[in-house]
């Protein structure tokens, strides 16, 4: 199933998207909900960013070609032998369409990612557990001001600036997430390409380890990494992440 948020005239609500119409919700997707059997053109509504987590966590270097590309801020020519995750906070995230906004700052990059949303309080889960708790996957962009990033010791601006976590267009429920393939372009030309299943640590073990230090949370969110090497972004530029299953994630960018 594809779940999203959208707006309809004033309304904000949750629906399901089925044949080009959404089904308004009655309820919340993540807890329990009734179908409305009154469904909307999908060109009659604004998809929004399909969750606003209370937590969100992202994986630095999870890609050994991200390594390899030059990209990553790591000393390391290895990826980490155990996740690195850092928080970035919901006041970042925007949804399909919504302009990325650049600060004045050097470069600027996209970070196509396969993003995880759990659906159950999770604390301590196994690997082999961990899937249990997931309620479904979105698109995400972890975008990224590269000078920041190498000249703090935190990256709180570096990649939880206004506009920097863009999600959507939905959330697939009913997709196999081991090995979908990943796609970043900019104005229409390819930038990234990959398969979630090259992910160094994979799903079960990101959500397992992070499940160790704090309590996961419906609605809470996961990237899991961005592969190869990342583009810059310039006002005037359209990037996009789509993933297999899921759909096409699209974001204008801007100067601030």
């Amino acid at each position: 199933m594809l779940f999203a948020r959208f707006q309809h005239s004033d309304r904000v609500a949750q629906g399901v998207i089925e044949g080009g119409r959404i089904f308004p919700l009655e309820g919340d997707f993540l807890a329990e909900y009734r179908r409305l059997d009154e469904p909307l053109p999908l060109a009659e509504v604004t998809l929004l960013a399909p969750v606003i987590p209370r937590k969100i966590l992202a994986a630095a270097v999870n890609y050994q070609s991200h390594v390899a590309s030059g990209s990553s801020v790591t000393k390391s020519d290895e990826a980490p032998a155990i996740p690195q995750l850092f928080l970035k906070p919901s006041s970042s995230v925007i949804g399909p369409d919504e302009a990325i906004l650049l600060p004045e700052v050097r470069r600027v990059d996209a970070e196509g990612d396969l993003v995880v949303v759990i659906g159950r309080a999770c604390r301590n889960v196994a690997p082999e557990q961990a899937l249990d708790y997931v309620f479904g996957y979105t698109c995400g962009n972890d975008v990224s001001a590269r000078h920041w990033q190498r000249d703090d010791l935190q990256w709180w601006r570096a990649k939880g600036s206004d506009t920097f976590t863009p999600l959507g267009p939905v959330i697939a429920t009913e997709v196999d997430a081991a090995d979908l393939r990943l796609v970043t372009r900019v104005n229409g030309e390819e930038k990234q390409s990959a398969g979630t299943g090259g992910l160094v640590h994979d799903i079960p073990h990101l959500i397992s380890f992070a499940s160790q230090a704090m309590t996961l949370e419906p609605g809470d969110v996961i990237f899991t990494g961005t592969p190869g090497e990342t583009p810059t972004l310039r006002d005037g530029d359209i990037v996009e992440v789509e993933i297999e299953g899921i759909g096409t994630l699209r974001n204008p960018v801007r100067n601030a």
